[in-house]
């Protein structure tokens, strides 16, 4: 074997070095052959994507795009992680959510949780999940010295975590042996329901002084960004309402006699995984540094400023419709927050927006982390995106977007203030009537429901789930609203779905496509993905139709309205007078696909009434063909 010299060449140095005005010349060059003049960095503006808070992703990325180096992993500010080892000794902490009432099932479902891979628990409790008085059925068999629990108790998270310690205590547990959460969150519940429990802080305050005091492994405060992340917020709007949340904590703390180290030491953040792993993957490093920079200014220690993290695949982007889809969603979404650095990570069941979770369910969302760390060695990296330019500049970038909006928080009085105030309430609003845009114009397309939607798939059922009311709107009384990305679509699919019910078949749309199928293939397949999304079946036969076949065609269909197909150059010869048949056959609406140019004034003076393209707002189109429809 031939070993080559360590002379410090590098195996470029004969290479001439490639300037980026270079690169930039030759981006301008494959634009001009689009249509599109520009040149220099115009023409790379021209490839950027923009991204919400006023970010934006670049096509390229150099040394020089990046910033100052944030230091290494386990030391401040944590960008890079909050151990030097990061996951690379026993991976993330695998965390399984559970939110049934009956305690015997959920016994039953947390054994087998454990014996498969799950290394905490992360138990419902009250109104939401098992009674308190039932938690002790709830763990029975579950060695607490092994399995740390986190608690979701809301309004009665003191009680919850009273039994939970007797638990220790009877089970000679060790308070140095004692992991977990408590799980008190009054802010959260705040932010959900609008209102504030009596002496939510104050017993707060209580629990994480006893921890402290007697229990090291134990943390009593959950700061939960999940609140503005379901009601639609931005990730740096999560990240400031999350800062927020935080220093009000190290407020009250500190005041009920708790230094700044043990405060910091109480308080363990929750933040939402998307399937934009990127994005996922910088929210967190991003967090973990905006955290460093609050507790110093706090006073604490740089030991102290590491930030406990607990990664949830976001409940946002899982879908009722296909929900097979929402597993590689939250495949993707917990490789991000393994990724990014997270302690535990919860992948959320495919079937969440279902209902409670079949055994199938549990298994494959637990598998998930699984998998990524004993098979895809996920975890023998430590921070594996540490270095890439693109991921420190965007790191960079949201930290800074996320650390204006704290700051905004905090002029107007904290975070309290702020949702009483409605400051939060209205910018979370302002920027999901922002998002669902994109939603309606399937610029944000979700595969199952806005693309590729499977109108014969059987339903899938599971058991309701038993979780508190939260509003579904902003401006409702009691809190934060629950939104979903799919949400303006399972509107349209519903009411298709309730017609189906009582009528025996969905609303139709007939496919009147000119010519062969090498000129209207790809308008039809558009129009029947476009339609099916609000649930409207299409009908494609014959294969083509001219002015002689297409009104007898659109009888034969059992459709109400028509939709035409074909090329630019196919419309100009036979589109009008195929209107003018299918509006005598009796079509309540007839549209055409694609951009009808000049000839728009002659196409809807023979019948069409819109014209549906790409980009257009699929929710509105589909919403008013149902309307004329009369499908409730």
């Amino acid at each position: 074997m031939t070993v080559l010299p360590d002379d410090g060449l590098s195996l470029a140095a004969e290479f001439p070095d490639a300037t980026r005005e270079e690169w930039q010349s030759l981006v301008a060059g494959v634009l001009r052959k689009s249509g599109r003049e520009t040149s220099g960095t115009a023409a790379e503006e021209a490839l950027s994507t923009r991204l919400q808070d006023g970010l934006s992703t670049s096509p390229l990325y150099t040394a020089d795009d990046a910033p100052s180096a944030d230091g290494y992993p386990g030391f401040a500010p944590f960008t890079r992680g909050s151990r030097a080892e990061g996951a690379a000794v026993a991976g993330w902490d695998v965390r399984q959510r559970h939110a049934r009432t009956d305690p015997a099932l959920t016994n039953e479902a947390v054994l087998a949780d454990l014996e498969n891979g799950v290394t905490s628990l992360w138990l419902a409790v009250g109104p939401g999940g098992v009674p308190v008085s039932a938690l002790a059925t709830a763990l029975d068999g579950v060695f607490l010295d092994l399995a740390p629990v986190a608690l979701d108790a809301g309004d009665e998270f003191a009680p919850a975590a009273e039994e939970l310690l007797r638990l220790h205590r009877e089970r000679d547990v060790a308070p140095h042996q004692v992991r977990g959460t408590l799980g008190a969150d009054p802010y959260g519940q705040l932010a959900r329901t609008g209102t504030e429990s009596a002496d939510g802080v104050g017993q707060a305050a209580e629990l994480a002084s006893l921890c402290a005091r007697e229990y090291p492994g134990l943390r009593a405060v959950s700061v939960d960004a999940l609140p503005y992340h379901e009601a639609g917020g931005s990730d740096a709007q999560e990240l400031g309402c999350s800062l927020a949340t935080g220093v009000a904590w190290l407020r009250d703390l500190t005041a009920a006699g708790l230094s700044v180290e043990d405060a910091c030491g109480q308080l363990e953040f929750r933040y939402a995984a998307t399937a934009d792993q990127f994005l996922t993957i910088a929210k967190l490093r991003a967090a973990r540094r905006l955290w460093a920079r609050v507790a110093e200014v706090g006073g604490a220690g740089p030991a102290a400023r590491a930030q406990r993290q607990h990664a949830v695949t976001s409940p946002v982007m899982m879908t009722r419709r296909d929900p097979w889809v929402n597993m590689l969603r939250t495949t993707v979404a917990s490789l991000a927050a393994g990724l990014g650095g997270a302690d535990s990570v919860t992948v959320l069941p495919f079937d969440h927006r279902l209902g409670l979770p079949d055994a199938f369910a549990r298994r494959v969302a637990r598998n998930t982390s699984t998998i990524l760390l004993e098979e895809s060695h996920l975890g023998r990296v430590i921070d594996p995106a540490g270095g890439s330019w693109y991921v420190e500049r965007l790191t960079d970038d949201l930290a800074h977007a996320a650390w204006a909006w704290f700051q905004e928080i905090e002029r107007a009085g904290g975070l309290r203030a702020a949702l009483l105030g409605g400051l939060i309430g209205e910018r979370l609003a302002a920027t999901w009537k922002e998002r669902s845009g994109r939603l309606a114009r399937r610029r944000e397309p979700i595969t199952g429901v806005s693309e590729f939607p499977l109108l014969d798939q059987a339903p899938v059922v599971r058991e309701p789930a038993p979780e508190a009311p939260r509003p579904t709107a902003f401006g409702s009384a009691g809190g934060l609203p629950v939104v979903h990305r799919d949400q303006a679509f399972e509107a349209l699919r519903a009411r298709s779905d309730a017609h189906l019910a009582a009528t025996g078949a969905r609303p139709r749309v007939f496919l009147g496509a000119l010519g062969p199928a090498a000129a209207h293939t790809a308008r039809a397949s558009f129009a029947a993905g476009l339609f099916q999304a609000g649930g409207i079946e299409t009908v494609h036969d014959p294969v083509s139709v001219d002015a002689d076949t297409a009104g007898d065609a659109f009888t034969r269909s059992g459709a109400a309205v028509a939709c035409i197909c074909s090329s630019d150059a196919l419309y100009a010869e036979g589109a009008a007078p195929v209107a003018r048949a299918l509006v005598a056959a009796g079509a309540l609406r007839v549209f055409l696909a694609g951009r009808p140019g000049e000839q728009e004034e002659t196409y809807r003076q023979a019948g069409v009434d819109q014209f549906v393209v790409a980009g257009g707002d699929a929710v509105a189109v589909l919403g008013s063909v149902l309307d004329r429809m009369g499908v409730a």
